[in-house]
């Protein structure tokens, strides 16, 4: 009996706290809270579903509130879908919730935006309505945008000469495929988008002709953000790459913003012991190859030429070359990889014997080249001939520790941390115009103070006059090494670091 005594009480204040509890109002001034008054979508490739953004809706009134009604104003013809904790209406209506004090909803938000119809974007939005039991309403706003593209699922295989359209983009599923004896040719303004896991493979030939304003871009097929800050094109290992299979030869690419792949050009052998140096297996002309998860360059026993181009930014080496015969003029090979320490060279040089798997190193000559990058070596090399004729750094930047070797490097400057007496020498990242490694964005023109500037030869046999943006390497005192030339800022402001 005692206890019994004692329980009654217990329960009786326990009742009366879950009543206070789950108990509710319609006070006329409570309202919901929101994690967000608009839910923007990113612009993405019509009829593709986006990815799921999140919505919370608190109660942070002292009471329990009850909602009538949550209704999507474009209801079933509504270009989002809405999910609100595990409820889902094809007409876009609910009825009928209730959110304790102090708890929340979520609300789960997808789009598939709709064909846009003509060249340009198509932009639209919708409203998510709140209509309480108290006679309030609350709206959240969502929009998106949507642009159109030729979509190829099961692959796209090029059996002849071909020139694919500008007027939008190509969304490429499993991979694209240039048959042997067939030209692919992509014009300025040529944009691909790959999706996951999908790669250009090329047994024929292709042939890259972009330009300065227009050039032609191959990139992942992700449009949106991983995080506010940051897009998903700006992070590695989105699509595979470029693959030039053994045999191939002649494939040219001028004016190509290749990004965000896995890897970023393979060249096979050209199924000769020695690769006739007449018959280049790729030839690169003011390209970029940046953001990759694997190697930017890796050439095997081929035979390449490579001018004005940026490589930056590699889970594996920037350039890996083993066996053949490659040239590099005013390119800037940047080891800048901001996701892990454990990366690859800045340049990898591999020589092996006659009838192995790859063929000797006959030539690797690097001509007022920047290769740098964050480690203490960038340059590394195996097996290497140490013949005058096969390996040459002519006027170039290097991050390697200083030789004395006239013979391999002639008047090169080595990229070295700053010593006691030389508090204004630049090193390593300090010498270009940007690096934003928050939103991975980084610009590789050298600054005014950069010793890259007036490094380069400009009566070297061959070299071109104009960098890759079509600046004049015959304006200033002297032309610059890698791949951009300094330009000053108007009314002779300093760089932005």
């Amino acid at each position: 009996m005692k206890l019994k005594h004692l329980l009654l009480p217990l329960l009786a204040l326990l009742a009366v706290a879950c009543s206070d509890y789950e108990s509710f109002s319609d006070n006329q001034g409570f309202r919901l809270a929101f994690s967000a008054d608009t839910i923007v979508f990113d612009t993405l490739v019509s009829t593709i579903p986006s990815s799921t953004k999140t919505l919370y809706v608190y109660n942070n009134n002292g009471d329990g509130m009850r909602i009538s009604t949550i209704k999507l104003e474009g209801g079933a013809d509504s270009h989002f879908r809405v999910n609100v904790d595990g409820r889902y209406l094809a007409d876009g209506t609910w009825n009928d919730f209730e959110v304790l004090k102090h708890d929340s909803l979520v609300v789960r938000i997808e789009m598939t935006p709709p064909e846009a119809g003509s060249n340009e974007p198509l932009y639209f939005s919708d409203k998510l309505h709140f209509l309480l039991e108290n006679g309030a309403t609350q709206t959240v706003v969502l929009t998106g945008g949507s642009i159109d593209a030729y979509i190829q699922k099961g692959g796209l295989i090029i059996e002849k000469d071909t020139t694919l359209l500008t007027d939008k983009p190509y969304v490429i599923y499993d991979s694209l495929v240039v048959n042997p004896n067939a030209v692919l040719t992509l014009t300025e303004g040529t944009t691909l988008m790959f999706h996951d896991k999908a790669a250009l493979h090329v047994y024929g030939k292709l042939l890259v002709q972009g330009n300065i304003e227009k050039p032609v871009v191959l990139r992942g097929d992700r449009l949106d953000h991983m995080f506010d800050y940051l897009r998903y094109d700006n992070t590695p290992s989105r699509w595979e790459g470029i693959i030039i299979h053994r045999g191939s030869l002649g494939s040219k690419l001028f004016q190509c913003d290749l990004h965000s792949s896995r890897f970023g050009i393979i060249c096979e052998d050209t199924e000769q012991v020695t690769p006739d140096v007449t018959k280049p297996s790729v030839t690169l002309d003011c390209c970029i190859l940046h953001n990759i998860g694997g190697d930017g360059l890796q050439f095997n026993n081929c035979v390449s030429s490579v001018t004005n181009t940026q490589i930056s930014n590699t889970l594996g080496h920037i350039v890996s070359i083993n066996g053949g015969s490659h040239t590099f003029v005013y390119c800037t090979l940047a080891q800048f990889y901001p996701f892990t320490a454990n990366r690859g060279d800045g340049l990898h040089l591999a020589s092996s014997a006659d009838n192995s798997e790859y063929g000797l190193l006959r030539k690797a000559h690097f001509i007022n080249c920047v290769v740098t990058g964050y480690g203490q070596d960038v340059i590394m090399g195996e097996n290497v001939p140490q013949d005058a004729l096969v390996y040459l750094f002519y006027h170039c930047f290097l991050n390697t520790p200083p030789v004395d070797d006239l013979e391999h490097f002639v008047d090169c400057i080595f990229d070295q941390d700053k010593k006691k007496n030389e508090e204004e020498k630049l090193v390593r990242e300090d010498n270009f115009v940007l690096f934003d490694t928050e939103n991975l964005i980084y610009d590789f023109t050298p600054k005014a103070e950069s010793l890259i500037r007036s490094l380069a030869d400009p009566e070297y046999e061959g070299v071109p006059t104009f960098d890759r943006k079509g600046v004049s390497r015959l304006v200033d005192e002297g032309a610059d090494a890698g791949c951009y030339e300094y330009v000053a800022p108007p009314d002779d402001e300093e760089d932005t670091p």
